[in-house]
């Protein structure tokens, strides 16, 4: 099998006619006879194209609306004959089977269906029978049979027929018949996610995944690691679907804390104002709200200004020269927003090694959709957490009520400490975080570094006491004991809100009317492990 096998006869079913005719063109150059059906027959043959119906090889038409086309011994015998094995080439001549050495085909576009919200009937119509068939008889041929599946892989064909005088190596026809089989493979995981789903199946008995490659990776996490970054297909908006104007590639690292950054802030709705958050090590070190981007910008980075240094900057709006200017006054390593203008990327174009991200629209965090996590020898799945808290939601559980403006900080808080590793306390005031205790094995050392870092930076900015003092503190679980509640209230918080539903409610509730705090309950915790 060193020898390249020619290509002698080609079979062309496309459903996505990008590349079609010149792929054709170039097959017809070479003396390829070419076989195609329906719509990819008539647009070779309208080029004026030599093409012969699968019809008129099979002797049978078209029929039940094209469900039935190349499902026949014609065609899958000349996929699947072994050339060097007598009883397969007898049985070709005996029953007027050619061989077929190139299949070409894409499958019907299920998953651009899916993507569209089409209804349950056009979902089954997009389901590809004929397809898949072929495109496994092919790659399981690939001693004889060369199949390729993706638009892309056009112009690799037609170098590797340039290289190998029209005829392909076995190298080539086992790298796509990997390709092939991965292509099967993901579009029956596309269908089967979406039938579970359509008949509400929450715990399949199978549960498939599959990812497209988008780019290699130097490493991982550390650099013994290697790694690479596939998309999942579904076109959330977010670091899968941006654009990267500028800066070196984007590591492993930079890519999970950029998805972090850009969720985060998601959370923030352009219409109800400008909004940045700035993530080191997949958590928040500053997230605020204000007048305009470079305020919401300053605002975070005074929540701990040691810790952005090097981090991951998310907007809610497009990039605007003033707050390009001030995120360039440090060593950045990701800015990612919903559109920058020409007059930040100029800014930033002085950076080299600064990459600036463009989304299409920030991500909707209502969404539904699978989130999952791998352990030795599973995988943990579970529903994407877009539970949401509103106004009317919370439940004011001591003496005091917070007042309109600390209503809003509190739900401020609530949304940043769904997006901090549990154990998660952020204290919020006036719309910008001024102390966030992150992934501590206790709620009350959470609470104590997050105080001590606001103290910190009360100290560096020369302010006279730390901006925890009249704050708002969010707990993303309930308080087990009354100690985490205290600490918050000697840091200075005048109001929390938390999830409730600790065996000792009642003793924090005590505790915060004694400490003279004003705290509500969600129902709703927001564990991030």
């Amino acid at each position: 099998m060193t020898n390249p096998t020619a290509i002698r006869r080609a079979l062309i079913s496309v459903s996505d006619k990008t590349g079609l005719i010149d792929l054709a063109q170039s097959l017809n150059a070479r003396g390829v006879e070419l076989l195609s059906t329906g719509g990819s027959a008539k647009a070779i043959r309208d080029a004026g194209i030599e093409v012969t119906d699968v019809a008129d090889v099979t002797g049978f038409p078209e029929m039940m609306d094209g469900r039935v086309k190349t499902l026949h011994p014609k065609v899958h015998g000349g996929l699947l004959a072994l050339r060097d094995n007598d009883a397969h080439v007898a049985a070709m001549d005996e029953h007027g089977i050619g061989a077929i050495d190139l299949l070409v085909v894409n499958l019907y576009p299920f998953e651009a269906a899916l993507a569209r919200g089409a209804d349950y009937d056009e979902m089954i119509e997009n389901i590809d029978i004929g397809g898949p068939a072929m495109i496994r008889a092919a790659a399981k041929n690939h001693s004889f049979v060369t199949t390729v599946v993706d638009v892309e892989d056009y112009d690799a064909l037609i170098a590797e027929l340039d290289a190998n005088e029209g005829g392909t190596t076995y190298a080539f026809r086992q790298k796509f018949a990997q390709i092939a089989y991965a292509r099967t493979g993901a579009y029956d995981a596309a269908v089967s996610t979406w039938m579970a789903s359509a008949i509400g199946e929450e715990t399949p008995r199978r549960r498939v995944f599959s990812g497209t490659y988008v780019q290699g990776l130097r490493y991982g996490e550390n650099s013994h690691q290697g790694a690479a970054f596939y998309s999942d297909g579904s076109g959330r908006p977010g670091v899968a679907a941006a654009e990267q104007h500028q800066g070196k590639e984007l590591s492993y690292n930079n890519i999970n804390d950029t998805d972090a950054a850009f969720e985060l802030v998601s959370e923030f709705l352009p219409t109800d104002g400008p909004a940045c958050a700035i993530i080191k090590h997949a958590n928040p070190c500053g997230v605020a709200r204000g007048s305009s981007l470079e305020e919401a910008y300053e605002k975070a980075f005074d929540c701990d200004r040691t810790s952005a240094f090097g981090g991951i900057v998310a907007l809610n709006q497009p990039l605007d020269a003033a707050t390009a200017e001030k995120i360039t006054e440090i060593f950045t390593e990701v800015v990612i927003a919903p559109g920058a203008d020409d007059a930040a990327r100029e800014i930033f174009a002085k950076k080299k090694n600064l990459r600036l991200l463009t989304t299409p629209a920030l991500a909707n965090t209502l969404d539904q959709g699978l989130a999952y996590r791998q352990v030795s020898g599973g995988m943990l799945v579970q529903d994407r957490d877009n539970g949401f808290i509103g106004m009317d939601d919370l439940k004011v559980v001591t003496k005091v009520a917070p007042t309109e403006e600390q209503m809003r900080d509190l739900l401020f808080a609530w949304k940043v400490a769904k997006h901090v590793k549990s154990n998660a306390i952020v204290y919020v005031k006036d719309g910008a975080t001024v102390g966030v205790g992150a992934g501590q094995m206790s709620r009350l050392d959470s609470a104590l570094i997050a105080a001590k870092k606001a103290e910190r930076m009360a100290e560096a900015m020369g302010l006279p006491e730390p901006l925890t003092k009249g704050s708002a503190v969010a707990s993303d679980a309930f308080f087990p004991f009354a100690d985490g509640l205290l600490e918050a209230a000697a840091a200075g918080a005048s109001c929390v809100i938390q999830p409730g539903g600790s065996m000792r409610d009642d003793e924090v509730i005590a505790a915060a009317d004694e400490a003279g705090l004003a705290m509500v309950m969600t129902g709703m915790r927001h564990f991030r492990h």
